[in-house]
């Protein structure tokens, strides 16, 4: 529940700054976590706001990388093949590998797929909540 917390409040202040940049509250934020939660939260960042300005029909605004599987860690990167986002009050299934510099506050490479949509009746069961 903690990781869906911080997220929450660093979701906002990602979405508004292009691919790529990260303002000051965004970078505090990040440097008060420790080293595998800021990798996360970096990594979940960058999924919302290289979705949001990707595609424009999507505004993303919640993450959660273990919705259907748990992801593969390492020291500076993160595997999810069985995530989920929302856009618009709705989930899709994602895919996506992010790697960070060591101290975890640049992505260095970022790869993500959007899969189908996640119908309602399933929101419950992969704990995805509106």
């Amino acid at each position: 529940m903690r990781i869906r917390l911080i997220l929450s409040s660093l979701a906002f202040v990602a979405l508004a700054w292009p691919a790529g940049a990260m303002d000051s509250h965004l970078r505090a934020g990040l440097l008060k976590l420790d080293p595998q939660t800021r990798l996360e939260q970096r990594c979940d960042a960058e999924v919302l706001d290289r979705i949001s300005h990707d595609d424009h029909k999507y505004k993303a605004d919640r993450v959660v990388a273990y919705a259907f599987a748990t992801p593969q860690m390492s020291a500076d990167a993160i595997k999810s093949t069985g995530a989920a986002f929302r856009s618009n009050g709705q989930w899709y299934r994602l895919k996506f590998k992010c790697q960070t510099a060591p101290d975890h506050m640049q992505v260095l490479q970022f790869r993500y797929r959007i899969g189908d949509e996640i119908p309602e009746a399933d929101w419950a069961k992969y704990n995805l909540y509106d």
